[in-house]
């Protein structure tokens, strides 16, 4: 058979065995039989070292063992965590999933499978995580280990769906917690806001951010002093309960603290939420660093439940630095990653992608499977993003009434309107000003505004200051007008946010043109245009374009290359990452195919774009 398979090309055989594809792998390994498998594996396992290789020589033995055997089960488990060092959270989850698997005694078997569950929620493996809490729920189980059944069964479902229920069922595992350990309640009332935040106004009866956040305010003191997820748990909930001048404090505690004396796991756990809490400060300097952060310590770990809001995450920051080509890339790989995991994050990232270059009919096309796909689920926020996505999109064609009305929609649709949302309604009320005032509703522009100013005032930061001095702007004449445009250009200018900083310039060259100041109109209006052109977000672009026209300049009409059309998807995806210098295993590791694929596909990309080496590869792409 040996020699049939290396005649057929299958597979090399000498020292030792390299098969042509993962899948004749896979094939000659499930074509056996159970028992010639664990002949195998016995073998293996009496020619692997005990110490070197001590835990593929326990997973060996595991596979060889015909029936249950405590002391392999016991070896598994104590390997797990050397394994995910090597092999990160996928590998470990394995180990733990086997121990359970063979071991004979109740009680032990149900806490195994339930640490099993627990990694396999880690590594995005969520049916199998399920199953592992039907085996642990056959218990016995105690108080503590029932309420971890809670969690789990919880977070998986927030994971899978994001829909309303979620909150109500973390709210009531947090509460489940209080009597036997506050420090794990604090922890599950800090996935409960999270989970409650994305629900907005569609979370199931009980489950509403501001019970939630009540609840939370009302929680036991940590056992242990407070650490950063402790003040961020608190700054949250002052946030939803008291109000965001209250909150600014507590979640700039949180920021500093964040970080310090926490393991990696700990860190991961919550880097969702201090990222949060940082683009609701407008922090973007915060932001960028900790969106780094979250992509590296995901990747690292292995984490593929939460790799994709890390992608996602990341992608929302570029975009805003206006990296429109890397925020691609990210959000490429966010949809292999969420499809391999069964994942259910709605596209905020590509959508908003697609408004940000113009492209109407694809940005038009995604902002409605959202909103059917997020309401079925219940996910509120998804509605609000895919709202202020198309207000985007409209403000960037001068389309104002329908600019105007999503914005609203965005600003407007949670649950409790005076609550301050983390992110997507401030940047709606900055988007409903223009609209607004463009369309002639210069009362809604200033409710807008006195909603914004809230918190701006109390942020502080360059970023915020520049959103509320360009919206100002925007409602007044003369020299005042003109001092607080200059004042958002300046803010701006400091911020990492360029995309603002473009539109500023936008603005107050419109604004300059119609006050018929045709020289220093045109110097705003061709900043405008370079940038928003070079940015790649064409409808902004033609919109400085046709002002500029409108006032007898000209503009040189930059000429794309369309090179990448001629790519598939994966191609073009697989371009982008050689592009940025990970080898043909990073990538493959990436996309979940082989790195033979990867080099397959890299010479289709070279063969059509002309090229023969990675290093032309930034030049011939757009």
């Amino acid at each position: 058979a040996a020699a049939s398979a290396g005649a057929a090309g299958l597979a090399e055989i000498g020292t030792q065995v390299r098969f042509r594809h993962p899948l004749a792998r896979s094939a000659t390994y499930w074509s056996a039989s159970p028992a010639e498998r664990r002949v195998v594996h016995g073998a293996l396992a009496a020619v692997t070292h005990p110490t070197l290789d001590r835990d593929r020589r326990v997973w060996h033995l595991a596979e060889a063992a015909p029936g249950p055997d405590e002391e392999i089960a016991e070896e598994l488990e104590h390997c797990a965590d050397q394994v995910r060092a090597r092999g990160g959270l996928a590998a470990a989850a394995a180990f733990l999933e086997r121990a359970a698997r063979l071991t004979l005694d109740p009680g032990l078997r149900a806490g195994r499978a339930l640490a099993a569950a627990h990694t396999k929620v880690q590594a995005g493996a969520f049916d199998a995580a399920a199953a592992l809490l039907a085996m642990a729920k056959a218990g016995p189980l105690d108080d503590l280990q029932r309420a971890r059944v809670d969690l789990l069964r919880a977070q998986v479902a927030f994971a899978t769906s994001r829909g309303g229920d979620a909150p109500r069922l973390l709210l009531m595992a947090a509460r489940r917690f209080e009597p036997i350990e506050a420090g794990l309640a604090r922890e599950t009332y800090l996935d409960a806001i999270n989970a409650a935040a994305f629900a907005g106004r569609l979370a199931s009866r009980g489950g509403g951010v501001l019970e939630v956040a009540r609840a939370a305010a009302a929680a036991p003191q940590p056992p242990r002093g407070h650490r950063a997820p402790d003040v961020l748990l608190d700054g949250l909930a002052v946030n939803f309960v008291e109000g965001y001048a209250a909150a600014v404090p507590g979640l700039r505690d949180a920021l500093t603290a964040f970080g310090a004396g926490m393991s990696a796991d700990e860190e991961l756990r919550w880097m969702w939420l201090i990222n949060l809490a940082a683009l609701h400060l407008w922090d973007d300097a915060r932001w960028d660093a900790l969106s780094v952060r979250y992509l590296q310590l995901a990747r690292k770990v292995g984490a593929l439940n939460e790799l994709p809001l890390a992608l996602s995450t990341r992608a929302m920051m570029l975009l805003w630095v206006g990296d429109l080509t890397a925020a691609s890339t990210l959000i490429d790989e966010q949809s292999t990653v969420t499809e391999a995991t069964g994942s259910n994050l709605a596209p905020y990232t590509a959508m908003r992608l697609a408004a940000m270059r113009g492209r109407k009919a694809q940005a038009s096309a995604l902002i409605e499977a959202t909103n059917m796909e997020v309401s079925k689920r219940g996910e509120g926020i998804g509605v609000a993003c895919a709202e202020w996505t198309r207000a985007v999109l409209h403000n960037g064609f001068g389309d104002y009434p329908e600019a105007m009305a999503a914005a609203q929609l965005a600003l407007y649709h949670q649950e409790y309107p005076d609550v301050r949302y983390p992110g997507i309604a401030n940047w709606a009320a900055a988007e409903l000003v223009e609209a607004a005032v463009r369309g002639g509703m210069t009362e809604t522009a200033t409710v807008a505004i006195r909603w914004l100013a809230e918190m701006t005032a109390a942020s502080g930061t360059d970023w915020a200051l520049g959103v509320e001095k360009r919206s100002r702007a925007l409602m007044a004449e003369g020299e005042n007008a003109e001092r607080l445009y200059r004042a958002a250009i300046t803010h701006f200018g400091k911020s990492r946010v360029r995309t603002e900083l473009a539109r500023a310039h936008l603005i107050y060259g419109e604004w300059l043109a119609r006050e018929r100041r045709r020289v220093e109109a045109r110097e705003q209006l061709h900043t405008a245009h370079h940038m928003l052109e070079t940015m790649g977000m064409a409808g902004f672009a033609e919109r400085a374009r046709r002002e500029l026209e409108a006032i007898g300049a000209t503009t040189r009409k930059r000429t794309a290359i369309t090179s990448t059309v001629e790519l598939t998807a994966q191609e073009t995806q697989i371009a982008r990452l050689a592009r940025e210098g990970l080898s043909n295993p990073e990538i493959g590791a990436r996309l979940f195919i082989s790195a033979k694929t990867v080099q397959y596909h890299l010479r289709k990309v070279f063969a059509k774009l002309g090229i023969t080496s990675r290093s032309q590869l930034d030049n011939a792409l757009t």
